[in-house]
């Protein structure tokens, strides 16, 4: 192309010219094009031409005959369209002229020659000036928290324990008096005012509780790591101190000889969790524990058990001694445990459980071979053909220690599982040799009760309906009904072949027991809290697990009084295997309470 300091001619007698040239060179081009090519291959000077990338052959030659002409031609509207077209090489041959722009500030594009010299920078130096980031992709943006679930326990509360405490499952420390309490005690190392214990679970020989700080405390037993953090005590040290301990049995400030590690409440690292990591609801089974997070994740430590000995956390961890995530759930909204295995809900109403399925608890069929593909969480399916307009939205689970509970959004009961002493609820195959029920089953007996709590012990259940009525039903040989065996409908009750009372296989309320807002069991105990802050129990109390002072079973729901609770607000409860607790929102002047008689 010609330099923008070259002559001008009258624009028709450039034109004229520019389509000569044109025509003379495309006619050369057709005579010898292999004779066109070879003077640019033995060109060794470096232009615009030789360093251009390679394009059509025949063109080449033109480039040196028509560069000025080209250029006249393409801004004149006068140019032979014929000239035009024939000189279209000419003009991608042209566009390799940008290239010395990167080697020579002086060298212009040739939209720049034919304007004429200019004073202003390019347009196009400016943008290329200017460094656009680079997009990060999405797989290394740092995901950002959505809440799915606000805080649900706030309120602090005062921890009143009772039963057995041996393996420091009451949280009382190691302390010899700690082991048998007969009726509720203030925990001291729980106080509302300096703990701030916001919500507790209960597990078989272990605890799990969410303070008002974000914090996890856990207590008891910790041989399959169900405590989640490290409980090492050197027994040499507590043998030195039970060696040099009093010989009085007055003196209650004697070591026990439990691992102080154990029995006394202390918070898992927060270094254990991700910065920023905040809790809403916690859960404990018989050797696992879980903690559920704002935005909707579970972490879990501990293992599952079944009935020849340890099954595993995970199906390459057989016992998880530190929180670790499980990655399987995200969304998660409600979390629940029976005793070697765990349910939870994400927030589309879904339902997924994981653990033991020996008893069919986890809604699904398994064999020996499968047992280990259950520890992955899996989806349950609820389709019962009796109802098949029944809603598929949980909305509510619960778990006995081998059976499970599930409440729709039409207030349908679901059960599944163990039901050898009826206690899901449906009497079909109660009562016979390992009786379960596979899949989910509407349990048609609760239909219109609107049920708004549900829990389930070893071999029997309770549920509190939305006017307060209690609802009891399974074994009955241990006092688990809270209700006189001889009052007990005979239509509904399944006897042994000695002719006493086995089974009650329908659901029915306390007499004398009304306006209850919450209610739960242990093994073969009940705990029933009304509106009014009172507490009643019930069932076998062999280890003062009722709270009620006694050894001997319990037949009909008696209230548990004593100077530690009496007045007091109580509004919740929970029960292991053998110890039960209760809290009541603080008050001024329970402190002083820590020193209550058994």
């Amino acid at each position: 192309m010609a330099p923008a300091t070259a002559g001008r001619k009258s624009s028709r007698v450039a034109n004229a010219d520019a389509a000569k040239q044109v025509k003379a060179a495309a006619d050369a081009s057709k005579v010898n094009k292999t004779s066109a090519a070879k003077p640019a291959k033995k060109n060794t000077k470096k232009t615009a031409a030789s360093t251009a990338p390679k394009a059509n052959t025949g063109a080449k030659r033109t480039v040196t005959v028509t560069k000025a002409a080209t250029a006249k031609a393409k801004a004149s509207k006068d140019v032979d369209e014929t000239s035009v077209k024939r000189g279209r090489p000419v003009k991608e041959e042209a566009k390799p002229t940008k290239q010395p722009a990167k080697t020579t500030k002086k060298r212009k594009t040739p939209d720049q020659e034919d304007a004429g010299p200019s004073t202003k920078k390019p347009k196009v130096e400016k943008a290329e000036k200017v460094v656009k980031p680079k997009a990060t992709p999405k797989s290394r943006l740092p995901k950002l928290k959505v809440i799915i679930n606000q805080p649900r326990y706030t309120e602090k509360v005062n921890v009143y324990v009772f039963g057995e405490g041996s393996n420091g499952e009451l949280g009382l420390g190691s302390a010899k008096n700690a082991i048998d309490v007969k009726r509720p005690r203030l925990n001291p190392n729980l106080l509302a005012d300096k703990v701030g214990v916001v919500k507790i679970a209960t597990g078989g020989m272990h605890c799990v509780a969410l303070s008002h700080d974000n914090q996890i405390y856990t207590w008891g037993v910790n041989d399959q790591g169900a405590l989640g953090r490290d409980t090492t005590w050197d027994d040499a040290k507590m043998k030195d101190a039970d060696d040099n301990s009093s010989d009085s049995d007055s003196d209650d400030d004697d070591d026990s000889g439990m691992n102080p590690r154990e029995a006394t409440p202390t918070a898992i690292s927060q270094e254990e969790f991700p910065a920023g990591t905040t809790f809403v609801d916690v859960a404990a089974g018989d050797s696992i524990s879980f903690a559920l997070t704002d935005d909707g994740l579970v972490y879990g430590w501990g293992t599952f058990r079944k009935n020849e000995g340890i099954l595993g956390f995970s199906s390459d961890v057989e016992v998880q001694t530190r929180p670790k995530l499980i990655p399987q759930l995200s969304k998660i909204t409600n979390i629940a445990c029976g005793a070697n295995h765990v349910l939870v809900i994400d927030n589309a109403h879904n339902v997924y459980a994981w653990g033991s399925g020996q008893q069919n608890q986890l809604g699904r069929r398994l064999t020996e071979r499968t047992m280990k593909t259950a520890l992955v969480p899996s989806k349950v399916i609820f389709n019962d053909p009796s109802d098949k307009k029944a809603s598929k939205k949980i909305t509510h689970i619960s778990c006995g220690d081998y059976h499970t509970f599930a409440i729709g959004s039409d207030n349908h009961v679901w059960a599944f599982g163990s039901n050898n002493y009826g206690e899901t609820g449906i009497p079909d195959n109660a009562g016979t040799d390992n009786a379960s029920l596979v899949t989910p089953q509407i349990v048609t007996s609760l239909d219109g009760k609107n049920v708004k709590c549900i829990k389930g012990g070893a071999h029997h259940s309770v549920a509190v309906t939305e006017n307060g009525e209690c609802l009891v039903w399974g074994r009955v040989d241990g006092y688990q009904m809270g209700i006189k065996v001889q009052d007990l409908c005979d239509d509904d009750v399944i006897k042994d072949k000695n002719g006493n009372p086995k089974i009650l296989t329908v659901p029915a309320a306390i007499p004398g027991l009304s306006q209850v807002a919450w209610a739960t069991c242990g093994t073969d105990h009940a705990i029933a809290i009304t509106e009014q802050g009172q507490a009643y129990s019930w069932g076998f109390s062999a280890n003062y697990q009722t709270g009620l002072g006694t050894d001997e079973d319990v037949e009909v729901a008696t209230l548990i009084d004593n100077t530690a609770v009496r007045g007091r607000k109580l509004n919740w409860a929970g029960a292991g295997g053998q110890y039960s607790i209760l809290t009541a929102l603080a008050e001024g002047g329970e402190a002083q309470n820590a020193s209550n008689s058994q």
